[in-house]
């Protein structure tokens, strides 16, 4: 038999097409998954669900135990300090859902400093006391 002359992938400098088709379909990566994009409010309303649900502390405790030993310049047991940052959190706890009450009550969604104020007001005029630090 005869030899043939074989011309390749290249003809007249021109790819053949089935060629390059395999070619293109073999380098091509598979395509990264694209994040979804959720709508707004779904990730907090996730963030607050969450931390509704836990137990834990907000604040750190190291920064906490600093800030306090800052203020008092006196010396607290671990267990001195767990409870004073688990009573200070339940006073902001308490403070900023009847802050946020105020805002909703004003057919507003974020809290203001307005509203912080009236709280402390109805505090001060309902039990005389008012909550530490003026907001004015």
């Amino acid at each position: 038999m005869a030899t043939t002359r074989s011309f390749g992938s290249y003809r007249n400098g021109v790819k053949s097409p089935h060629k390059a088709s395999k070619k293109s379909k073999a380098s091509k990566a598979p395509a990264a998954r694209k994040s979804y994009r959720f709508k707004p409010g779904t990730v907090a309303l996730r963030e607050i669900r969450k931390f509704q649900a836990s137990f834990h502390l907000l604040i750190p405790k190291v920064p906490f135990g600093r800030l306090i030993r800052e203020i008092t310049y006196m010396r607290f047991t671990q267990e001195a300090l767990a409870i004073l940052q688990e009573a200070a959190e339940g006073m902001l706890v308490d403070e900023f859902y009847m802050t946020n009450l105020c805002a909703i009550h004003a057919k507003r969604v974020t809290i203001q400093q307005k509203d912080m104020q009236l709280v402390q007001a109805l505090r001060r005029a309902m039990t005389g006391y008012s909550f530490p630090g003026r907001l004015d």
